[in-house]
């Protein structure tokens, strides 16, 4: 398939926190799936459809591969949008059809996470 993860875990493993001096963590937590992830990592945007665009111009040329490995091996896919909001400047958040029809096609989930840090 010849994409790379940017991230990747197996159910089961410990899940790293990164230390902080005022967390005190006595357990241990594991993960609770597998995740193959393929991030555009943090970009500045008005409209969420710049980056999801370069998502899909990596992804809509293996639908069929996609496909394949979510019969063989009864895998979800889910596309995680990421909202980080400064300074009250919300960007545009819609769906193109492009992006709709291509999440309808290989079965996926939308999932939008909004975090205002100023």
């Amino acid at each position: 398939m010849c994409i790379e993860p940017t991230e990747s875990y197996n159910k089961g493993d410990v899940i790293v926190r990164p230390k902080n001096e005022n967390i005190i963590n006595t357990t241990v937590k594991y993960r609770k799936e597998t995740a193959w992830i393929l991030s555009s990592g943090y970009q500045e945007s008005y409209d969420i459809n710049d980056q999801l665009g370069l998502l899909l111009d990596t992804l809509e040329s293996k639908i069929i591969e996609l496909k394949r490995i979510q019969t063989d091996y009864k895998v979800s896919y889910k596309f995680e949008i990421v909202i980080n909001i400064e300074n009250n400047q919300k960007p545009a958040i819609y769906l193109e059809r492009r992006f709709i029809s291509y999440a309808h096609s290989i079965n996926a989930d939308v999932d939008f996470d909004l975090y205002i840090l100023s």
